[in-house]
């Protein structure tokens, strides 16, 4: 049994400690909201923060998540009210299948926290998660928008 913080509720998560933190968060969590892509920590669909810090959580294992704070997607909006990055997505009209998106909103929270006027080569060099759909420009312009916010 590990004990994990996760969007600041604490899970008893019976699994073994090497199990991905992502299925961890899935699977036992039931918190659906951060999604498998490829497995290999190169797409970012699984991106969620420990401790303030963009992370692929299908390379992090459940032993070395336990006594940080890991915030999912379903941690960041405050009852209806979205955030300025969730409400820039919503603005530019950012997603077209989804399903990248949350991992991809919780990388530009975390740049956002660290730079909050981020310039195009800081988002290039922050953001490197794989949008299938091509929305990479209005990714951009939704940063620029809620950097600005």
């Amino acid at each position: 049994m590990a004990n994990l913080t996760i969007n600041g509720k604490t899970y008893e998560i019976d699994a073994e400690t090497d199990t991905p933190l992502l299925w961890a968060i899935r699977e036992n969590a039931g918190l659906t909201g951060t999604k498998y892509g490829c497995g290999i920590a190169q797409c970012g669909a699984c991106t969620v923060l420990i401790d303030g810090v963009a992370t692929r959580s299908c390379s992090v294992q459940l032993g070395d998540a336990v006594g940080k704070q890991i915030t999912t997607i379903e941690g960041l909006a405050t009852g209806d009210r979205l955030t300025k990055v969730q409400q820039a997505w919503v603005d530019h009209d950012v997603p077209q299948c989804g399903y990248c998106q949350s991992g991809m909103i919780m990388a530009v929270t975390a740049l956002l926290a660290d730079k909050p006027k981020p310039t195009d080569q800081d988002i290039d060099e922050a953001i490197t998660n794989i949008c299938r759909c091509g929305t990479f420009q209005q990714v951009r312009e939704a940063i620029h928008a809620a950097a600005n916010a």
